[in-house]
């Protein structure tokens, strides 16, 4: 293999711009690879083949705890390509490294329905399936056919159908079992073009009232989105932050019915399977630590599912934070809050 062909390995690579909770780490190593042909030349490098490695999409869903003792191989393999259509869907696959509001608002444009709901998420496409990413009532998985990863150890591209991602929620199995164990290069889509609209979640039909939208198209649902979460959610570009740093803990419905009866006003959204998802921001404010902050760690005044970095804040400092929430949380109402970002 002609070594020069391969792609570019840079030492002591910065990482503070290319995560949104802005930690100012570094890696040992850094890479970008913008095909397959390219992270297969990578894994023929001893570099690779001696250290440790962590994939980086794109920096929304990471908090870097601690420098980074390895090589970071960014994911950027591009792409958009209608794979076959009919009367009823249109599908698609994705490079992993195409931003993932650049892709709903393409499947706006062609007026294919599915990702609405979806609107103004962070980070790639490659990460969606992996934490089986969902807002306003609708998770990936129910658009999802298919996707192709490379094993990282043998080289060899394999194919996962949805039975196989195991998806839960916002869980799969590479967030599991098959954790670190392959990078996603595409995945493939299953878009409506006869949308059935999902506006039964949070405020989204109240702020589409107060718009005197009463038909919605799934335009209409995407900026009904955008507003919620634009007045609800810090910029990363003025305010470090990696969106919702928790998951809203799914509880047993008789566990919910007790803990109404201590809590009356407590929220709680009915799953299918007997179960009640509950706000985790409901529980963090109640426990006092809405608008808190320890130095330059915090929780946003707004919104406190969302930890920010005021400016200097390390990662320590940000899990540090994380921890005295899960363990407040934890007792005063009996549950473990899981975070929802990759810590690394």
């Amino acid at each position: 293999m002609n070594v020069s062909s391969k792609p570019a390995i840079k030492k002591h690579a910065s990482l503070k711009p290319v995560n949104t909770l802005h930690i100012d780490a570094t890696a040992d190593y850094w890479t970008e690879i913008g095909s397959p042909d390219d992270l297969l030349k990578v894994m023929d490098t001893d570099i690779f083949n001696h250290h440790a490695h962590f994939i980086l999409g794109g920096g929304s869903n990471v908090l870097f705890a601690k420098d980074f003792h390895g090589l970071i191989i960014k994911n950027s393999l591009p792409g958009i390509t209608l794979i076959s259509e009919d009367n009823r869907h249109a599908i698609i696959e994705v490079g992993a490294g195409v931003v993932w509001d650049d892709l709903v608002n393409y499947s706006l444009q062609q007026g294919w329905g599915g990702l609405e709901n979806l609107s103004m998420i962070p980070g790639l496409t490659g990460a969606a399936p992996i934490q089986n990413i969902g807002a306003y009532g609708v998770e990936l998985e129910s658009v999802f056919v298919s996707l192709e990863a490379i094993h990282l150890k043998t080289g060899r591209k394999e194919k996962f159908d949805k039975s196989m991602c195991r998806f839960g929620y916002r869980e799969s199995i590479f967030k599991t079992t098959k954790k670190g164990a392959y990078i996603i290069t595409s995945i493939t889509l299953a878009l409506s073009k006869q949308p059935e609209l999902h506006l039964d979640y949070g405020n989204l039909r109240k702020e589409l009232t107060a718009e005197g939208i009463v038909n919605p198209s799934i335009r209409d649902v995407s900026r009904a989105v955008r507003r919620i979460r634009s007045s609800k959610l810090p910029d990363p570009s003025e305010i470090g932050n990696a969106g919702s740093f928790f998951k809203n803990p799914v509880i047993p419905k008789d566990q919910f019915r007790q803990m109404q009866e201590i809590h009356p006003d407590i929220p709680g959204f009915q799953l299918a399977d007997d179960r009640v998802k509950v706000p985790a921001a409901w529980l963090i404010e109640r426990c006092g630590f809405k608008g808190k902050r320890m130095g330059d760690a915090g929780v946003h005044e707004r919104h406190a599912l969302i930890l920010v970095n005021y400016g200097n804040a390390t990662g320590q400092e940000l899990l540090e934070l994380a921890r005295t929430i899960q363990e407040e949380v934890r007792g005063q109402f009996g549950i473990q809050l899981e975070p929802e970002v990759n810590i690394v």
